[in-house]
């Protein structure tokens, strides 16, 4: 058996952190105008940096994502769906697809090999909720400390927040579609805080 052969069964065996709700989250999406959706997207890559941007070793870094965020809520999209988040003036999480993981995180180690910076895989530390439809704001807003309206909070925006009093990174993909990035050990919680949040809106589509 080859190392790939390996990784590929081990990666098969896994279980996301909120796979146990996932019939919970399809039972409880809300069809209509005042319509919700949640799911779990799970097993993104999820790469910490820390880098100076300005340096020899930031543009390199930037040369391998498509580009990097300079302002606090800054999200710059790279290729292949992966996305540069701004979380400092110096720290940066990179967010690509499950199947970018090895590529992502080879080209990062590599444009960081002088040791100028560092490098962290988070893709195990963290899962993604994706809330979507017209009342994903109205489901947030209950719960979540920044000010949602899109005059403060427009698309391609993700900032650090809290939803239900847990941590996390919030960014809005576009202006009907969430993207939450809770630590894996909270998805249970904040899962199930997001879909009772969502039976108001459910109860609204029966009237």
């Amino acid at each position: 058996m080859t190392a790939q052969e390996a990784t590929a069964g081990v990666r098969a065996l896994r279980r996301s952190p909120a796979a146990h709700l996932w019939e919970d989250f399809a039972r409880g999406t809300v069809a209509g105008g005042h319509g919700v959706s949640l799911k779990e997207v799970p097993f993104l890559t999820m790469v910490g940096v820390r880098v100076d941007p300005a340096s020899a070793a930031g543009a390199r870094i930037a040369a391998a994502t498509g580009g990097l965020p300079t302002a606090c809520g800054a999200v710059v999209s790279g290729p292949a769906g992966l996305a540069t988040l701004w979380l400092g003036p110096a720290e940066f999480l990179v967010a690509a697809p499950e199947q970018a993981h090895d590529g992502v995180l080879s080209a990062l180690l590599d444009a960081l090999a002088d040791g100028a910076g560092q490098v962290v895989d988070l893709s195990a530390n963290r899962t993604t909720f994706e809330l979507a439809g017209p009342s994903a704001r109205a489901v947030l807003e209950k719960s979540c400390a920044l000010d949602l309206h899109p005059r403060s909070f427009a698309a391609g925006t993700a900032l650090a927040t809290e939803i239900g009093h847990i941590p996390t990174m919030l960014w809005k993909v576009d202006e009907a579609t969430f993207r939450i990035f809770p630590r894996a050990s909270f998805a249970d919680f904040l899962g199930r805080w997001l879909l009772d949040g969502m039976r108001e809106f459910a109860s609204t589509e029966d009237q």
